[in-house]
């Protein structure tokens, strides 16, 4: 085998080519497999932009805007043709020139259905629009809820792994000391077991704060549409003890909030239901219009063609059995939505209570735990151990650092909790009204 260099001023403009063309491959891998970092804002944004709820809503209300320009339209006319007058009996059965009557028609007919039908409908069609229209709205606030619970979910579970992770330099001080005093004749090989089980200790929770993190994460990516290994976030939420709106606002504003938007347009649409069954007892009409043309008779001679105008009217004579019973049934379906909508009215009453108590109970939990509870549990590890490797017992420290440990835990849950309360309330009313 033999290997040969290529000096020739062409051969190294090929080499620098491909060299060029095999860096631009490798930054072009290294930028897509870069990860997306994404702010609180620009997640609102991007969920917003993506949500194939939204889409669908969208489609919805442009599915809605065309029916609602057919919808008091007039029905399509109808073509007649046919035979008329032929005879089937006798002598000149089947023959069409045999009687003065016998005719090929062409002809027209229109229907004309009550204006008041026709109008009906068109409301209807509007309602259907609102429907579409403020379900689209709900959502959206729906969308942007979940996406802030999801990103504050993430931020809390980041939050936790690197306090966890702030820990291991006290641990790793903890095994100094304890195999030094073992060296030294002062300690016990049960404490230096003791402070490395500690240390193990501290590993299982950043490993289970680990995979926390990561469900986390691919519950944001799930909104944003992003690969949870391409994900991560930036920044900071909100003031998650400041709400867009006071309380006050907040309960006197229930009928306007998102999950409550769409009955408005469902009780109107219920309402359009009651007025169209009524506008069932208007009668219709439709007129058509034929031309005739007749044979010649059997000995040649012409016949004169023949022109018909034909008018009809519908007669609803039995109400009482028919349109009256629809109207009673459409009247029974508003009743229905108007009791639904108070008990959801109630429920979204409840709801917001029930979220102002647990935001204003983690609002004083967290803010107790980072200003008075974190920095005494963190002074207490500090100083037992400062105990320790004086000379002093294992046991204090051991109880602090555990003590210390689940209090980061927990305060990393109660912040996630307190976000959700906050997101909970913050997306209830429309941007106009409420923007965090």
């Amino acid at each position: 085998m033999s290997l040969s260099i290529c000096l020739h001023p062409r051969c190294k403009s090929r080499r620098h080519a491909l060299l060029a063309i095999v860096l631009m491959f490798v930054a072009g891998s290294a930028w897509s497999a870069s990860p997306r970092i994404v702010s609180f804002t620009e997640a609102q944004r991007l969920a917003v932009e993506r949500a194939p709820t939204l889409k669908a809503r969208r489609s919805q209300t442009d599915a809605a805007q065309q029916d609602a320009v057919r919808a008091d339209a007039l029905p399509d006319p109808k073509l007649t043709f046919g035979l008329a007058n032929v005879p089937i009996t006798g002598r000149n059965a089947l023959d069409l020139r045999a009687d003065d009557m016998t005719m090929k028609q062409v002809g027209v007919m229109q229907d004309f259905p009550a204006r008041a039908k026709r109008e009906a409908r068109r409301a209807m069609a509007e309602r259907k629009i609102e429907q579409t229209q403020a379900l689209t709205q709900a959502e959206r606030l729906g969308v942007r809820q979940a996406t802030a619970q999801a990103w504050i979910a993430l931020w809390a579970a980041q939050h936790e792994v690197d306090a966890l992770h702030m820990q291991r330099e006290q641990s790793a001080l903890a095994i100094h000391i304890a195999k030094a005093r073992l060296s030294g004749g002062t300690g016990t090989a049960v404490d230096a077991m003791a402070v490395q089980a500690a240390a193990l200790d501290l590993d299982n929770r950043i490993d289970a704060a680990g995979s926390a993190l990561e469900a986390a994460r691919s519950s944001l990516a799930r909104w944003l549409d992003i690969a949870p290994a391409d994900l991560s976030i930036t920044g900071a939420p909100p003031d998650l003890t400041t709400l867009p709106v006071n309380e006050a606002t907040l309960l006197a504003s229930v009928d306007r909030q998102g999950p409550l938007l769409p009955w408005r347009s469902r009780e109107s649409l219920a309402q359009a239901s009651v007025d169209a069954a009524i506008a069932e007892k208007r009668p219709d009409w439709s007129v058509s219009a034929a031309y005739g043309q007749r044979s010649r008779t059997p000995d040649g001679m012409p016949r004169s063609d023949m022109v018909m105008v034909e008018f009809s009217v519908g007669l609803p004579l039995f109400a009482r059995n028919r349109q009256d019973r629809d109207i009673a049934a459409r009247r029974s379906e508003l009743d229905a939505v108007n009791a639904e909508h108070e008990d959801a009215r109630r429920a979204q009453v409840e709801l917001v209570q029930r979220a102002l108590a647990d935001w204003n109970g983690m609002k004083r939990q967290v803010a107790r735990k980072e200003t008075e509870l974190l920095p005494l549990a963190h002074d207490r590890s500090q100083t037992a151990l400062a105990a320790y490797r004086g000379g002093g017992s294992l046991q204090p420290w051991l109880d602090a650092r555990r003590d210390e440990l689940e209090l980061h835990v927990e305060h990393a849950r109660h912040l996630a909790e307190l976000g959700r309360a906050w997101a909970t309330l913050a997306y209830l009313l429309p941007e106009k009204e409420a923007q965090p």
